[in-house]
């Protein structure tokens, strides 16, 4: 049947794809981007940001509540849970990064873990469940930034999260859920009046809300849309509509499901060695390959006979921070995470520790950073390089390039450093018996057959049981 419009389109895609259209290639793929986004988000539960979020969703309460991931005394209704979890998957900015650019994991996984929990024990999910609808999500994103080209682009206006994983979100609801394909093209224009943030926000406490509110407003939009809310069903189709969002909109429908391919096997993600803006991890790759010329052993960093320092890098705006203040400022500078890399050879979760920043070493080497902005280096993630240039007091300058970083999707991370990345970020929580079992049912996530399994290890261990005093 041919479909004219795209709306329709997308939400016959929603509605009709089952697990028979999963490939093993995109099982595998989905199974490392759920396996990290767990692991940020247990770390990112020890964040400034993700306590701040959690005090205001403590006003919210109701018979139906899901878990917080690590957070065993803490239980919230399922959109809360969902925005909790995603806002601690954001808030180090240590997600995962596709192309065209966006976080595509954390809008979608609390949503899934906190429905798979709430929904009656009747209602049992696999794994198998849990991954098609994770790759629905994931899916809609990817179609919809192919509709304009300025989504190819790092972001100049709109935080692609908080547009595009708004409606991954829902429709990932929609497909645990089961909704109907006109209950899912509902929930799509319902999520497209959720959807939005500005870039203004970048660096600051608030990027990490942006996350967490497109869960739980995907998640609302399929609630909303089962009880029969209606919106425009032509909202993907207009420029008044989504279309707002992008320039050069041009939305296209979409094949029929007995052609479909997912994106996710055409192209992976990135995954992150340190929190930070993925732009930043060239940067990082490049100093350490100077710094190698400028350090012998174990020897400190000659800062006093350092001229100048030159980073040849696109021109992006919200990571052009020449002083950095604050941890999030510093995870978007270019010129910090170049700084750190010369003086310690290496950057990491501590290196954006205030200590860390305001160090004067870090602060003599800044004053000495230029930036300068080639007429070939683009702002995309799949074609941007970084070249650093060190000049030394007598003159002599040492330059080094770099185009693809380890954990780039030219460069993958290995499944073993997967693992420990997954193993440091977790066992800030949870035991190494936690974690490790955590690792081994996400590897076999297509063979689960019962998601309470997973939800229950993510709680966290229980509080302690104070013992009572006899008389």
């Amino acid at each position: 049947m041919m479909l004219k419009s795209v709306t329709e389109s997308f939400a016959r895609v929603i509605h009709g794809l089952t697990v028979g259209h999963l490939t093993d290639h995109v099982i595998q793929r989905s199974k490392r981007m759920i396996l990290d986004t767990l692991g940020v988000g247990f770390l990112g539960t020890s964040t400034e940001v993700f306590h701040k979020a959690s005090e205001y969703s403590k006003i919210y309460n109701s018979n139906v509540s899901s878990s917080v991931w690590g957070q065993s005394d803490l239980r919230l209704p399922p959109p809360y849970a969902a925005f909790m979890n995603g806002v601690a998957i954001h808030s180090m900015d240590f997600d995962d990064t596709w192309h065209p650019a966006t976080h595509p994991s954390g809008a979608v996984l609390p949503v899934l873990t906190a429905l798979s929990e709430a929904l009656p024990s009747s209602q049992k999910f696999s794994g198998l469940d849990l991954l098609l609808a994770f790759n629905v999500g994931i899916e809609i994103q990817g179609r919809l930034m192919h509709f304009s080209k300025e989504a190819s682009d790092i972001p100049k206006r709109f935080h692609p999260p908080s547009v595009v994983g708004t409606l991954g979100s829902a429709a990932a609801a929609s497909k645990f859920l089961g909704l109907s394909m006109p209950e899912c093209q509902e929930a799509l224009a319902i999520a497209v009046s959720h959807a939005g943030a500005p870039m203004a926000n970048a660096a600051t406490q608030t990027k990490p809300l942006h996350m967490g509110n497109a869960a739980k407003h995907g998640m609302e939009a399929a609630f909303l849309a089962m009880l029969g809310l209606q919106g425009n069903k032509q909202v993907l189709d207009m420029q008044t509509g989504f279309g707002a969002f992008y320039a050069n909109y041009s939305p296209k429908v979409l094949p029929n499901l007995e052609s479909h391919t997912w994106l996710l096997g055409q192209q992976d993600v990135a995954f992150k060695r340190f929190p930070a803006h993925l732009a930043t991890h060239w940067v990082a790759d490049a100093a350490a390959s100077v710094r190698k010329h400028l350090v012998t052993d174990r020897a400190p960093l000659p800062t006093d006979h350092i001229e100048k320092i030159v980073l040849r890098i696109p021109d992006v705006q919200y990571v052009n921070r020449p002083f950095p203040d604050s941890e999030h400022e510093a995870r978007h500078s270019f010129q910090y995470v170049a700084c750190a890399t010369l003086l310690d050879g290496h950057v990491t979760v501590p290196s954006f520790h205030k200590s860390q920043i305001s160090r004067p070493q870090v602060r003599e080497l800044l004053s000495k950073v230029k930036m300068e902005h080639p007429g070939d280096n683009l702002p995309s993630f799949n074609t941007l390089y970084c070249e650093v240039s060190v000049t030394l007091s007598d003159g002599a300058t040492f330059t080094e390039c770099s185009d693809t970083f380890y954990g780039h999707w030219r460069k993958p991370l290995s499944q073993e450093d997967l693992r420990e990345k997954f193993r440091a970020n977790a066992s800030s929580m949870l035991s190494c018996d936690r974690v490790e079992r955590l690792i081994e049912i996400v590897e076999n996530l297509e063979d689960l057959g019962d998601c309470s399994v997973l939800t229950t290890l993510l709680k966290g261990p229980p509080p302690p049981v104070m013992a009572s005093k006899s008389i």
